[in-house]
């Protein structure tokens, strides 16, 4: 194992996960007003509603596919009878619905941001260099695995990026698990910690800070009012 072997799967993740961390911190603690999303929903709508639908209901369904393919211990699948065989059928057709789903509402977003021009003038930087990341992780992520089980590939993660990955929670990080990873696999993996350092200096902070009140919030209550009684109420 090279030098930097050891310095992509042993260092670098937690210097990721630190920045993460520290930077969520310092965010909120000086840029309050900042953290949002920076909503540009009244200059452009249509790109933004199947954008917005596709990428974020695929992107949930992708999360909690690693959850399942990543933190949960492959023993657990063998202990209740799920095949190897049924658990990649299910990858692949869930985990690929999910992706393409999260592959094309990002390539609305990026359509909409480079392509219009009101929302170009107004946009920065910062936010096109999210989304072009963000896009990466996901593009990679997606073209490695349907890439690799179309074509008949039989490299498991469960068996290496799954145990490295447990390793770095456990804080006792194996990065020889890393070492035969295919390629494609080894970069999502790089570009998505690279996501999380500069997560807390983008506008995905907003994910942080979901309106949870509005479950139990009562009903607001709009009633049209006829030019009569909009005249009696102002006097």
């Amino acid at each position: 194992m090279s030098f930097w072997d050891y310095f992509l799967w042993a260092v670098f993740p937690y210097l990721c996960l630190t920045i993460f961390v520290v930077g969520h911190i310092y965010r909120y603690n000086t840029d309050q007003f900042g953290w949002s999303a920076q909503s540009s929903e009244f200059l452009e709508k249509r790109q933004l509603k199947w954008g917005s639908l596709l990428f974020h209901w695929g992107i949930v369904f992708v999360f909690f596919g690693h959850v399942a393919g990543i933190l949960v211990p492959k023993v657990v699948y063998d202990t209740m009878g799920i095949t190897p065989h049924m658990y990649h059928m299910v990858a692949f057709s869930a985990g690929g619905v999910a992706g393409l789903a999260t592959v094309i509402g990002g390539f609305l977003f990026f359509l909409r941001r480079s392509g219009t021009k009101r929302i170009r003038n107004t946009g920065n930087m910062n936010a096109l260099f999210t989304l072009v990341i963000l896009g990466a992780v996901v593009l990679v992520g997606f073209s490695a695995t349907v890439g690799y089980t179309a074509t008949g590939g039989d490299f498991d993660y469960r068996a290496s990026i799954g145990p490295w990955f447990r390793s770095l929670l456990y804080l006792s990080p194996k990065p020889g698990l890393m070492v035969g990873v295919p390629f494609g696999f080894q970069l999502h993996v790089f570009l998505a910690f690279l996501l999380f350092a500069i997560w807390p200096f983008t506008r995905l902070v907003h994910v942080w800070s979901l309106p949870l009140e509005y479950l139990r919030r009562k009903y607001i209550i709009y009633r049209k009012m006829n030019p009569d009684q909009v005249r009696k109420e102002a006097e």
